[in-house]
C-alpha cells in the first residue's frame, strides 16, 4: 500500500480519537461483537488500496482517501478512513481534504462543497453506483430511522449532540403529547384505510411513537391495524403500497432462501409470521398483497405481548395467485403467474423452513398464517415435530374460542360435557376448534377422545359431515363424520342435531339466518352463538341481529367488533372472539421458556387463563371475553401458564424455571419509552 502525505496523516490521527469513542457506542448501543468491529476496521483499512475491479467494485475513478475536519479542529462525526468505509450523510462540512492516492496532492474544497468521491454525480444513467448506507445515527439520517427516531421529544441536549439543532423546530414535547397529537389527527380521518395508512406511515417514522399509540388506545386502533381493516388493506396492498415490510420470497427465489434471510438487518429474530396469502381472512386468494397479515400480526406481538419489535419478522412466500382480478391489476406487486401447487410448492416451503432453522436456530418460533385448508394441515402436520411452529388459523382461533365456552359456562351452567356443538364451516378453523373441544372434554371426563367428538358436528358446503360421506371427505373432515342420516340445509341441521352452542366459521356473510337463531333460541334459554367469520363483512351474523332475534337472551360473540345493541331498553355490549387475545401471550410463552415444540396442552393452558381473567362484573355485562384495555396484564397470564406447561413437559429450554413466571413475563416485554442518548 502507498504511503499517505503528512497532512492525511494528521487528519487521520485525528479522526481516530472520534473513531473509538464511535466503537464504544458500537459495543453498548448496537450490540456489535468485538470479532465482527475486528472485521469492520480491516475492511475499512484495506479498502485503502482497493481498486474498481476488486471486490467492491467501486464506481469511483481512482481510489481516494477521504478525511474531514470542523471548525474545531476536530474531526467531522460522519467520516470514513477510506473509500470503502465512507459515510454517506455528510453534514455541514467546513473543510474536507480529498487526497488522491496516486499523486498524493490534497484537493481542499471549502464551503460545504463535497467532491463526488462515490462518482455519482458523473455517473450516467448506464452506469453502476453504490447505494452507501453506512452511517452513525446523528442529525437528518437519525430523523429518518424509525427505531430511534423521537421527533419533537428530542431533548436540547440530544439536540446537540446528535446534530439536530436546526433540522427540528424549536419546541420540545414529551411522548404522551405526541400520542395525543397522533390520536387527534387519526380520528380526524372517516375512513378506516386512511387510518390505517396513517398508521403505517407513523410505524415507518417513529416506532416507538406508534407502538405507545396502539398499546394506549388498542380497542379503538386494533380493528384498524389488523381486523377488519386489514382486510381491505390486503386487497388494495398494491394500491396503497409505499415501504417494503418485511421479506418476500417467490418461486424465483429457489436455491437462495437462506441467502434472502441474510439480508434481513435484524440478525436475533424470535418470532416469524408467514403466509402464502392463499386465504386471507374470508376474502380468499389474495396473493402477494397479504403481506398486510404478517405485518399487523406481528405489529400485535409487539403491542399486546412485549415481543420486541427487531425480533420480529414478517415474511410472504409468493408462488403466485389464481385471483384473476389481481393478476389483471397494473398496481399487483407478486408475481403475475397461476398459483404453483404439488412437487413445486413443497420444495419451496420446504427450503424456507431449513433454511429458518438453519439460520435462527431451533426456538425461532413460525407461526403459519393464512394458507388454504390443503396445506395449512400439511405444513403443521410436516413441521410440528421438527420445528416450533403454529397455525394462528387451527391453533390460536381454537384456544380462543375455548376460552369464551369456559366462560359462557357460568352464564349457563353445566360443564362442556353437558353441551351439544354444532358449526357452520369444517375447515381449519371449524375443526381445530372442535378438535381442542374435544381435547378439553377428554381431559376433564377422562373419556377416549373418539368418544367425546361424537358431541361436535360440523357442517360444511355438502350438508351435514356424516358416516355415508365418508370415502369422499378430506381427511382433517373424516374425524367428524358421525352416524346420522344425510342432511343438506343448514337450518334443518339445526333442527335435527338440537345443539346448545353454534359456532360460525364459514367465512361466509349472513348465514345465521332469523329462522336460524329463532330455532336455536326455541332449542336454548340461552343459546350461545359465536359468529367468528372475518372481516366484518362476512359474519355470520351482527350482533343487533343475534341479539333482536333471540329476544334478548343469546350469549353473543364474534371474530370482528361490532358496536352495542339497544334492545327492549337493555343494553347489550358483544364480545369479540379474537385470536389477539391468544397468540401475543401464547408467543412470549414460548420466548421465555425457550420452548422447542407446541404441544396441544400448551393451547388448552392459555384458554384456561383467558378464561380466568373475566370477572363477575365481566358477566354481569354479557361478557365472555375480559376488555382488551387490560390485554397486556392478560397476555403475562397467558404467557406464564403456557412456560410453565413446557416446563412441565420437558419441552423448555431456558433453565432454570423462573419462580414467579407472571413477573417474569412482565420484565420481559418490550416498552415503547423513549431512550434517552447520550
Amino acid at each position: 500500500m502507498k504511503s499517505l502525505n503528512g497532512s492525511s496523516l494528521v487528519v487521520i490521527s485525528r479522526f481516530m480519537f472520534n473513531f473509538f469513542d464511535f466503537c464504544s457506542i458500537l459495543f453498548t448501543d448496537m450490540q456489535i461483537s468485538g470479532i465482527e468491529l475486528v472485521k469492520l476496521i480491516k475492511n475499512s483499512i484495506s479498502g485503502v488500496s482497493r481498486t474498481q475491479s476488486q471486490s467492491l467494485r467501486l464506481p469511483v475513478r481512482r481510489p481516494m482517501v477521504v478525511a474531514m475536519v470542523n471548525s474545531n479542529g476536530r474531526p467531522e462525526r460522519n467520516v470514513g478512513v477510506s473509500v470503502d468505509s465512507a459515510i454517506k450523510d455528510v453534514i455541514a462540512p467546513v473543510a474536507v481534504e480529498v487526497t488522491n492516492s496516486d499523486t498524493k496532492k490534497p484537493t481542499a474544497v471549502v464551503g460545504g462543497g463535497v467532491e463526488d468521491v462515490y462518482g455519482e454525480d458523473s455517473a450516467t444513467e448506464d452506469h453502476s453506483i453504490t447505494p452507501w448506507s453506512v452511517s452513525v445515527a446523528s442529525g437528518y439520517s437519525l430523523l429518518r430511522d424509525p427505531h430511534h427516531n423521537k421527533g419533537l421529544a428530542f431533548t436540547e441536549k440530544e439536540r446537540d449532540a446528535h446534530y439536530l439543532r436546526g433540522l427540528l423546530p424549536p419546541v420540545v414535547v414529551n411522548h404522551d403529547l405526541q400520542v395525543k397529537k397522533m390520536m387527534h389527527n387519526i380520528r380526524q380521518y372517516e375512513v378506516p384505510l386512511q387510518r390505517y395508512q396513517a398508521m403505517m406511515d407513523l410505524q415507518e417514522k417513529n416506532e416507538r411513537l406508534f407502538y405507545k399509540l396502539l398499546i394506549e388506545n388498542v380497542e379503538e386502533l386494533l380493528p384498524i391495524v389488523y381486523t377488519p381493516t386489514v382486510g381491505e388493506a390486503c386487497q388494495k396492498y398494491g394500491t396503497i403500497f409505499k415501504n417494503p415490510q418485511g421479506l418476500y420470497i417467490s418461486l424465483k427465489d429457489k436455491g437462495k432462501v437462506l441467502e434472502i434471510l441474510k439480508n434481513w438487518p435484524q440478525k436475533k429474530i424470535q418470532v416469524i409470521v408467514v403466509t402464502d396469502g392463499e386465504r386471507i381472512l374470508g376474502l380468499g386468494d389474495l396473493g402477494c398483497q397479504g403481506m398486510g397479515i404478517p405485518v399487523g400480526k406481528l405489529s400485535l406481538y409487539t403491542a399486546l405481548g412485549g415481543i420486541r419489535p427487531s425480533a420480529c419478522l414478517p415474511i410472504t412466500i409468493d408462488v403466485g395467485t389464481n385471483n384473476e382480478k389481481m393478476l389483471n391489476d397494473e398496481f399487483y406487486i407478486g408475481l403475475r403467474q397461476r398459483r404453483a401447487c404439488g412437487k413445486e410448492y413443497a420444495e419451496l416451503m420446504n427450503e424456507f423452513m431449513s433454511a429458518v432453522k438453519q439460520n435462527y436456530g431451533e426456538k425461532v418460533l413460525i407461526q403459519f398464517e393464512d394458507f388454504a385448508n390443503h396445506n395449512a394441515f400439511d405444513l403443521l402436520e410436516k413441521y410440528r415435530t421438527t420445528h416450533l411452529v403454529f397455525n394462528d388459523d387451527i391453533q390460536g382461533t381454537a384456544s380462543v374460542v375455548l376460552a369464551g365456552l369456559i366462560s359462557a359456562l357460568k352464564l349457563v351452567g353445566g360443564s362442556l360435557a353437558d353441551h351439544k356443538f354444532l358449526f357452520l364451516g369444517a375447515g381449519e378453523a371449524g375443526t381445530g376448534i372442535a378438535e381442542l373441544i374435544a381435547l378439553e372434554i377428554s381431559k376433564q371426563t377422562h373419556a377416549p377422545l373418539e368418544e367425546t367428538r361424537k358431541k361436535i358436528w360440523l357442517v360444511d358446503s355438502k350438508g351435514l359431515i356424516v358416516s355415508s360421506r365418508l370415502d369422499s371427505l378430506q381427511h382433517f373432515k373424516k374425524p367428524w363424520a358421525h352416524d346420522h342420516e344425510p342432511v343438506n340445509k343448514f337450518l334443518d341441521a339445526v333442527k335435527a342435531i338440537k345443539p346448545t352452542v353454534l359456532i360460525g366459521s364459514s367465512g361466509a356473510g349472513q348465514t345465521f339466518t332469523k329462522e336460524v337463531v329463532e330455532a336455536m333460541s326455541s332449542i336454548n334459554e340461552k343459546p350461545i352463538i359465536l359468529a367468528l367469520s372475518n372481516p366484518t363483512s362476512q359474519s355470520e351474523c351482527t350482533a343487533e341481529q343475534a341479539y333482536t332475534w333471540s329476544e334478548g337472551r343469546a350469549i353473543f360473540a364474534s371474530g370482528s367488533p361490532f358496536p352495542s345493541v339497544e334492545y327492549n331498553g337493555k343494553v347489550y355490549v358483544s364480545g369479540q372472539s379474537n385470536n389477539a387475545y391468544i397468540f401475543p401471550g401464547f408467543g412470549l410463552g414460548l420466548i421465555i421458556s425457550g420452548a422447542i415444540r407446541v404441544h396441544d396442552d400448551m393451547l388448552l393452558a392459555a384458554s384456561e387463563a383467558l378464561a380466568e381473567q373475566v370477572t363477575q362484573e365481566h358477566f354481569d355485562n354479557g361478557l365472555i371475553y375480559p376488555p382488551f384495555t387490560n390485554i397486556r396484564k392478560i397476555s403475562a397470564h397467558i404467557a406464564a401458564k403456557v412456560a410453565a406447561k413446557a416446563y412441565e413437559l420437558g419441552l423448555a429450554s431456558r433453565l432454570p424455571q423462573p419462580e414467579n413466571l407472571v413477573a417474569y413475563a412482565e420484565s420481559c416485554m418490550y416498552s415503547p419509552k423513549y431512550r434517552n442518548y447520550r
